[in-house]
C-alpha cells in the first residue's frame, strides 16, 4: 500500500508527463506544504497519512477562501483557477459528510451529552469532533451544533 505522499509524488510525475499545468502546479504546491510541515519543529519527521490529509484539507480550504476573495474583487478568472485547484485537491480528500449525516451525528451527540442551550456547545463539540474529523469542515460542524442547541 502506498502512502498518500507517495501517491501525490506519482501523480505529480504523471501530470508533468501529460503536460497538465494546473494539476502539476497544484500537486507541487501541496507537496511543498507537506514538506514544510515535515521540517517544522525541532526535528524532521515523516508525516502519517492522517497528517498529510490535514495538510490537504488546509490547502483545499485556502483555495476556497481565495476563490471567494477573488470573486469579491471581480477577478473571476483567478477565482476559477482557485476552484479548479480545489477540485484537484478534493480528489485526494475523503468524501465530505452530507448535511443530513452531519445533523444526525450532532443530534446523537446532543442527546448523549444532555446539553441544552448555547452553554452546552463545548460538551457537544467534544463528542462530535472525533466522529467528523476530516469529513466535515469545522465551521460547518459548529453551525450544525449551534442550530441543534438553538432549536
Amino acid at each position: 500500500m502506498t502512502t498518500l505522499k507517495a501517491q501525490l509524488q506519482e501523480d505529480l510525475t504523471a501530470a508533468i508527463k501529460d503536460r497538465d499545468e494546473l494539476r502539476s502546479s497544484t500537486i507541487r504546491l501541496t507537496l511543498a506544504a507537506v514538506t514544510s510541515e515535515e521540517v517544522a519543529g525541532k526535528e524532521k519527521r515523516e508525516l502519517s497519512d492522517d497528517e498529510v490529509l490535514k495538510v490537504l484539507a488546509r490547502e483545499a480550504k485556502k483555495r476556497r477562501e481565495a476563490a471567494e476573495a477573488f470573486d469579491g474583487a471581480g477577478r473571476t478568472d483567478q477565482a476559477a483557477r482557485e476552484r479548479a485547484e480545489g477540485e484537484v485537491l478534493a480528489g485526494y480528500l475523503p468524501k465530505q459528510l452530507t448535511d443530513e449525516e452531519l445533523t444526525a451525528i450532532v443530534a446523537a451527540a446532543v442527546a448523549e451529552s444532555g446539553a441544552t442551550g448555547p452553554q452546552g456547545m463545548g460538551a457537544v463539540m467534544k463528542l462530535v469532533k472525533p466522529k467528523v474529523d476530516g469529513l466535515a469542515e469545522g465551521g460547518r460542524v459548529a453551525a450544525a451544533v449551534k442550530a441543534a442547541l438553538a432549536g
